[in-house]
């Protein structure tokens, strides 16, 4: 009895194409490129460090990454579309493309997909919106508890007598 393996291809992509508004405020799809086998290796070293580091592991005696993988982490990410995504977008949406295919590149379309959307680290998004709710709703409790009361009857006292400024009880003479 054997199996037939399909080609590899038949279900992998050969890239992400993302629309991306650029600086000119024009929408073009960039294809982002599969990356080489060597790519994806920095890459998933990159972002193993950076989870354990980000779990609270401690950092490494020496180092895994010389500087130059480390600031090439989106290029890496990018591979033939980084200079065209550089040229043309602004910072925050060649970051966000960046970061995009990175997480599809280390986990899955979902994963990319979600962070697109989201702008939230994948798994975060669902809960950070709880918080911000949860949050909403004590910040309106709290300020319904701080809100200034209706003063009460005041009939029979006088606001600007001499015992309540003094807080002794102390009456005036009626000299």
């Amino acid at each position: 009895m054997s199996t037939t393996f399909e080609a590899l291809d038949d279900f992998l992509s050969d890239g992400l194409t993302l629309p991306v508004t650029g600086a000119d405020g024009v929408t073009r799809e960039y294809h982002i490129p599969d990356p080489s086998a060597e790519a994806g290796i920095r890459i998933e070293r990159i972002t193993s460090l950076a989870a354990r580091l980000a779990a609270g592991g401690a950092a490494p005696s020496t180092p895994v990454l010389d500087d130059e993988e480390e600031l090439d982490l989106y290029r890496l990410c990018l591979g033939d579309a980084y200079d065209r995504l550089r040229a043309e977008t602004s910072w925050s949406m060649f970051k966000h493309v960046a970061l995009t295919t990175m997480f599809w590149i280390t986990a899955d379309e979902d994963t990319a997909l979600e962070y697109w959307r989201t702008g939230q680290a994948p798994g975060k998004a669902a809960r950070n919106r709880a918080e911000r709710r949860a949050t909403s709703r004590g910040s309106l409790a709290k300020a319904a508890a701080n809100e200034t009361q209706s003063p009460a009857s005041t009939s029979g006292t006088r606001a600007g007598s001499q015992r309540r400024r003094n807080g002794r009880g102390a009456h005036r003479s009626q000299t």
